[in-house]
Protein backbone atom coordinates (compact mmCIF):
# COMPACT_ATOMS: atom_id res chain seq x y z
CA UNK A 1 0.00 0.00 0.00
CA UNK A 2 1.63 3.72 -0.91
CA UNK A 3 2.41 5.96 1.62
CA UNK A 4 -0.78 8.28 0.11
CA UNK A 5 -3.11 5.43 -0.06
CA UNK A 6 -2.39 4.68 3.29
CA UNK A 7 -2.80 7.60 4.63
CA UNK A 8 -6.22 8.09 3.07
CA UNK A 9 -7.90 5.14 4.20
CA UNK A 10 -6.37 5.44 7.90
CA UNK A 11 -8.71 8.51 7.54
CA UNK A 12 -11.53 6.73 6.13
CA UNK A 13 -11.69 4.51 9.10
CA UNK A 14 -13.70 7.28 11.24
CA UNK A 15 -16.39 8.56 9.02
CA UNK A 16 -19.41 7.52 7.23
CA UNK A 17 -20.08 6.57 4.23
CA UNK A 18 -21.51 9.54 3.00
CA UNK A 19 -18.80 11.63 4.51
CA UNK A 20 -16.25 10.01 2.16
CA UNK A 21 -18.08 11.64 -0.92
CA UNK A 22 -15.73 14.32 -0.98
CA UNK A 23 -12.38 12.72 0.13
CA UNK A 24 -9.76 12.66 -2.95
CA UNK A 25 -8.17 9.08 -3.01
CA UNK A 26 -4.96 11.48 -4.54
CA UNK A 27 -5.08 14.63 -2.61
CA UNK A 28 -1.78 16.69 -1.66
CA UNK A 29 -0.08 17.09 1.25
CA UNK A 30 -0.17 13.64 2.46
CA UNK A 31 2.08 13.31 5.82
CA UNK A 32 5.50 11.15 4.72
CA UNK A 33 6.04 7.93 6.55
CA UNK A 34 8.71 9.28 8.39
CA UNK A 35 7.05 12.41 9.59
CA UNK A 36 4.08 9.85 10.80
CA UNK A 37 5.96 7.74 12.54
CA UNK A 38 8.04 10.10 14.38
CA UNK A 39 4.64 12.14 15.35
CA UNK A 40 3.09 8.53 16.75
CA UNK A 41 6.01 7.98 18.62
CA UNK A 42 5.77 11.10 20.45
CA UNK A 43 2.45 10.95 20.96
CA UNK A 44 3.36 7.64 22.71
CA UNK A 45 5.68 9.44 24.73
CA UNK A 46 3.59 11.85 25.71
CA UNK A 47 1.03 9.49 26.27
CA UNK A 48 3.13 7.59 28.61
CA UNK A 49 3.96 10.46 30.93
CA UNK A 50 0.22 11.29 31.21
CA UNK A 51 -0.60 8.68 32.76
CA UNK A 52 -3.12 7.53 29.92
CA UNK A 53 -2.28 3.48 30.30
CA UNK A 54 -5.93 3.20 29.00
CA UNK A 55 -5.82 5.07 26.06
CA UNK A 56 -2.17 3.47 25.01
CA UNK A 57 -3.82 -0.01 25.61
CA UNK A 58 -6.64 0.97 23.66
CA UNK A 59 -4.34 2.22 20.81
CA UNK A 60 -2.40 -0.76 20.66
CA UNK A 61 -5.52 -3.19 20.42
CA UNK A 62 -6.80 -1.28 17.45
CA UNK A 63 -3.59 -1.64 15.60
CA UNK A 64 -3.91 -5.64 15.49
CA UNK A 65 -5.66 -6.73 11.63
CA UNK A 66 -8.38 -8.47 12.15
CA UNK A 67 -9.89 -10.22 9.80
CA UNK A 68 -13.67 -9.31 9.05
CA UNK A 69 -16.89 -11.46 7.54
CA UNK A 70 -19.38 -9.93 5.75
CA UNK A 71 -23.12 -10.32 6.98
CA UNK A 72 -25.82 -9.69 4.41
CA UNK A 73 -29.86 -9.77 4.74
CA UNK A 74 -30.25 -12.90 2.18
CA UNK A 75 -28.92 -16.28 1.47
CA UNK A 76 -26.59 -17.61 3.95
CA UNK A 77 -23.53 -15.48 5.04
CA UNK A 78 -22.14 -17.88 7.44
CA UNK A 79 -21.74 -21.13 5.86
CA UNK A 80 -18.55 -21.93 8.11
CA UNK A 81 -18.62 -19.99 11.41
CA UNK A 82 -15.45 -21.33 12.80
CA UNK A 83 -13.18 -20.84 9.72
CA UNK A 84 -11.44 -17.06 9.54
CA UNK A 85 -10.62 -17.67 13.22
CA UNK A 86 -8.85 -20.92 12.67
CA UNK A 87 -7.61 -18.84 9.73
CA UNK A 88 -6.37 -15.83 12.32
CA UNK A 89 -4.57 -18.17 13.95
CA UNK A 90 -2.84 -20.31 11.88
CA UNK A 91 -1.52 -16.46 10.41
CA UNK A 92 -0.32 -15.53 13.81
CA UNK A 93 2.33 -18.90 14.34
CA UNK A 94 3.35 -18.80 10.79
CA UNK A 95 3.84 -15.33 10.21
CA UNK A 96 5.13 -11.87 12.02
CA UNK A 97 1.27 -10.23 11.54
CA UNK A 98 -0.25 -9.05 14.00
CA UNK A 99 -3.73 -10.67 14.12
CA UNK A 100 -6.68 -10.18 16.73
CA UNK A 101 -7.40 -13.93 17.45
CA UNK A 102 -11.39 -13.65 16.62
CA UNK A 103 -12.57 -12.23 13.67
CA UNK A 104 -15.64 -9.65 13.14
CA UNK A 105 -18.98 -9.82 11.93
CA UNK A 106 -19.74 -6.88 10.12
CA UNK A 107 -22.70 -5.22 7.87
CA UNK A 108 -21.59 -3.79 4.82
CA UNK A 109 -22.61 0.08 6.12
CA UNK A 110 -21.04 -0.35 8.99
CA UNK A 111 -18.56 2.80 10.02
CA UNK A 112 -15.97 -0.17 11.40
CA UNK A 113 -15.93 -1.14 7.80
CA UNK A 114 -12.75 0.75 7.00
CA UNK A 115 -10.42 -0.74 10.22
CA UNK A 116 -10.29 -3.60 8.38
CA UNK A 117 -8.23 -4.26 5.25
CA UNK A 118 -9.14 -7.89 4.88
CA UNK A 119 -13.05 -9.19 4.18
CA UNK A 120 -14.51 -12.25 3.69
CA UNK A 121 -17.77 -12.56 1.58
CA UNK A 122 -19.48 -16.41 1.84
CA UNK A 123 -21.88 -18.63 1.05
CA UNK A 124 -23.72 -21.49 -0.18
CA UNK A 125 -26.44 -20.45 -1.99
CA UNK A 126 -27.98 -17.54 -4.15
CA UNK A 127 -28.84 -13.78 -2.25
CA UNK A 128 -30.38 -10.58 -3.49
CA UNK A 129 -28.45 -7.49 -3.99
CA UNK A 130 -28.01 -5.47 -0.71
CA UNK A 131 -28.95 -1.93 -1.09
CA UNK A 132 -27.41 0.42 -3.07
CA UNK A 133 -26.05 2.32 -0.21
CA UNK A 134 -24.48 -0.46 1.36
CA UNK A 135 -22.86 -1.60 -2.06
CA UNK A 136 -21.55 2.26 -2.45
CA UNK A 137 -19.71 1.77 1.14
CA UNK A 138 -17.90 -1.59 0.00
CA UNK A 139 -17.24 0.09 -2.96
CA UNK A 140 -15.74 2.92 -1.30
CA UNK A 141 -13.83 1.08 0.59
CA UNK A 142 -12.26 -1.30 -1.92
CA UNK A 143 -11.23 1.80 -3.70
CA UNK A 144 -9.61 2.97 -0.55
CA UNK A 145 -7.18 0.30 -0.13
CA UNK A 146 -9.86 -2.65 0.88
CA UNK A 147 -9.42 -6.08 0.22
CA UNK A 148 -12.59 -8.54 -0.81
CA UNK A 149 -12.33 -12.25 -1.17
CA UNK A 150 -15.48 -14.05 -2.10
CA UNK A 151 -15.31 -17.68 -1.20
CA UNK A 152 -17.64 -19.86 -2.66
CA UNK A 153 -19.24 -22.43 0.18
CA UNK A 154 -21.22 -23.88 -2.22
CA UNK A 155 -18.41 -25.11 -4.70
CA UNK A 156 -20.45 -25.59 -8.18
CA UNK A 157 -19.51 -23.14 -11.01
CA UNK A 158 -23.00 -22.18 -12.20
CA UNK A 159 -24.71 -22.52 -9.12
CA UNK A 160 -26.79 -20.35 -7.06
CA UNK A 161 -24.03 -18.57 -5.20
CA UNK A 162 -21.83 -17.94 -8.41
CA UNK A 163 -24.31 -16.34 -9.90
CA UNK A 164 -25.37 -14.41 -7.12
CA UNK A 165 -21.60 -13.11 -6.64
CA UNK A 166 -20.66 -12.73 -10.29
CA UNK A 167 -24.14 -10.20 -10.33
CA UNK A 168 -22.86 -8.69 -7.23
CA UNK A 169 -19.50 -7.79 -8.64
CA UNK A 170 -20.67 -6.20 -11.51
CA UNK A 171 -22.81 -3.88 -9.16
CA UNK A 172 -19.65 -3.08 -7.40
CA UNK A 173 -17.62 -2.57 -10.44
CA UNK A 174 -19.43 -2.45 -13.53
CA UNK A 175 -16.95 -1.27 -15.67
CA UNK A 176 -14.36 -3.90 -14.23
CA UNK A 177 -14.54 -7.26 -15.57
CA UNK A 178 -13.83 -10.32 -13.59
CA UNK A 179 -10.66 -11.38 -15.48
CA UNK A 180 -8.53 -14.97 -14.27
CA UNK A 181 -5.34 -13.97 -12.29
CA UNK A 182 -2.55 -15.75 -13.87
CA UNK A 183 -0.17 -17.89 -12.03
CA UNK A 184 2.78 -15.42 -12.18
CA UNK A 185 0.38 -12.81 -10.62
CA UNK A 186 1.78 -11.52 -6.89
CA UNK A 187 -0.98 -13.73 -4.99
CA UNK A 188 0.50 -16.45 -5.98
CA UNK A 189 3.82 -15.41 -4.30
CA UNK A 190 2.90 -12.95 -1.42
CA UNK A 191 4.30 -15.52 0.82
CA UNK A 192 4.14 -18.83 0.10
CA UNK A 193 5.07 -19.87 -3.64
CA UNK A 194 1.76 -21.80 -4.57
CA UNK A 195 0.19 -22.86 -7.94
CA UNK A 196 -3.41 -24.12 -8.25
CA UNK A 197 -5.87 -22.50 -6.26
CA UNK A 198 -7.79 -25.26 -3.91
CA UNK A 199 -9.97 -25.50 -0.98
CA UNK A 200 -12.29 -27.95 0.57
CA UNK A 201 -12.28 -29.11 -3.13
CA UNK A 202 -10.38 -28.43 -6.58
CA UNK A 203 -12.97 -27.52 -8.56
CA UNK A 204 -11.23 -24.73 -10.48
CA UNK A 205 -7.66 -24.33 -10.23
CA UNK A 206 -7.75 -20.47 -10.98
CA UNK A 207 -8.56 -17.34 -9.51
CA UNK A 208 -10.79 -14.85 -10.78
CA UNK A 209 -10.39 -10.97 -9.25
CA UNK A 210 -11.10 -7.63 -10.42
CA UNK A 211 -8.14 -5.18 -11.01
CA UNK A 212 -8.40 -1.95 -10.18
CA UNK A 213 -4.77 0.24 -10.97
CA UNK A 214 -3.09 -2.91 -10.69
CA UNK A 215 -4.02 -4.05 -7.78
CA UNK A 216 -6.58 -7.05 -6.80
CA UNK A 217 -9.59 -5.26 -5.25
CA UNK A 218 -11.78 -8.25 -5.10
CA UNK A 219 -10.42 -12.17 -5.59
CA UNK A 220 -13.13 -15.01 -5.82
CA UNK A 221 -12.69 -18.53 -5.69
CA UNK A 222 -15.48 -21.35 -5.70
CA UNK A 223 -13.27 -23.92 -4.07
CA UNK A 224 -14.71 -23.69 -0.45
CA UNK A 225 -11.38 -22.37 1.30
CA UNK A 226 -13.47 -21.67 4.26
CA UNK A 227 -14.49 -25.06 4.26
CA UNK A 228 -11.02 -26.58 4.40
CA UNK A 229 -10.22 -24.19 7.24
CA UNK A 230 -13.04 -25.03 9.48
CA UNK A 231 -12.66 -26.76 13.09
CA UNK A 232 -15.15 -27.03 15.89
CA UNK A 233 -14.43 -26.13 19.43
CA UNK A 234 -13.14 -29.98 20.07
CA UNK A 235 -10.16 -29.79 17.52
CA UNK A 236 -11.70 -31.64 14.38
CA UNK A 237 -11.83 -30.83 11.25
CA UNK A 238 -15.76 -29.89 10.40
CA UNK A 239 -15.49 -31.02 6.64
CA UNK A 240 -13.44 -33.73 4.17
CA UNK A 241 -11.19 -31.94 1.80
CA UNK A 242 -11.04 -33.68 -1.67
CA UNK A 243 -9.31 -34.96 -3.49
CA UNK A 244 -6.13 -33.92 -2.01
CA UNK A 245 -6.84 -34.75 1.89
CA UNK A 246 -4.15 -33.43 4.56
CA UNK A 247 -2.07 -31.55 1.44
CA UNK A 248 -4.57 -30.39 -0.16
CA UNK A 249 -5.94 -28.82 3.34
CA UNK A 250 -2.40 -26.96 4.12
CA UNK A 251 -2.39 -26.00 0.54
CA UNK A 252 -5.74 -23.77 1.66
CA UNK A 253 -4.54 -22.46 4.76
CA UNK A 254 -1.29 -21.53 2.50
CA UNK A 255 -3.91 -19.26 0.15
CA UNK A 256 -5.54 -17.99 3.02
CA UNK A 257 -2.29 -16.58 4.32
CA UNK A 258 -1.18 -15.36 1.10
CA UNK A 259 -4.80 -13.64 0.48
CA UNK A 260 -4.28 -12.20 3.66
CA UNK A 261 -0.38 -10.94 3.23
CA UNK A 262 -1.50 -9.61 -0.25
CA UNK A 263 -4.38 -7.32 1.31
CA UNK A 264 -2.00 -5.55 3.78
CA UNK A 265 1.29 -5.67 1.59
CA UNK A 266 -0.31 -5.51 -2.00
CA UNK A 267 2.62 -5.70 -4.34
CA UNK A 268 5.81 -5.79 -2.78
CA UNK A 269 7.07 -8.98 -3.75
CA UNK A 270 6.83 -8.21 -7.53
CA UNK A 271 9.89 -6.13 -6.59
CA UNK A 272 13.10 -7.60 -7.98
CA UNK A 273 14.92 -7.57 -4.23
CA UNK A 274 12.84 -9.98 -3.42
CA UNK A 275 13.45 -12.81 -5.58
CA UNK A 276 16.24 -14.12 -3.79
CA UNK A 277 14.03 -14.67 -0.46
CA UNK A 278 11.32 -15.82 -3.01
CA UNK A 279 14.01 -18.66 -4.45
CA UNK A 280 15.18 -19.51 -1.04
CA UNK A 281 11.53 -20.52 0.38
CA UNK A 282 11.15 -22.69 -2.47
CA UNK A 283 12.38 -25.21 0.01
CA UNK A 284 9.49 -24.90 1.47
CA UNK A 285 7.82 -27.74 0.06
CA UNK A 286 4.90 -29.96 1.15
CA UNK A 287 5.81 -33.90 1.59
CA UNK A 288 4.83 -36.18 -0.55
Amino acid sequence: MSEERGLRWREAEDVGCHELEDVGCHEPGALSRRSLLSGGVAAAFWLGLSGWGAVAEALGARSKVQLAQLRYADGNPIPRPTALQRLAWELDKRTSVDVASRPVVLGLSDKRLYRHPFLYWGGDKGFALPPAKELACLRKHLVFGGFLLIDSAEARPGGAFDKSARALIAEIFPRDKLQRLKKKHVVHKSFYLLGDVVGRVATVSHWEGVVRDGRVVIAYTQNDLAGAWARDNFGQWQHSVYPGGAQQRELAFRWGINLVMYALCIDYKADQVHIPFILKRRRWQIPR
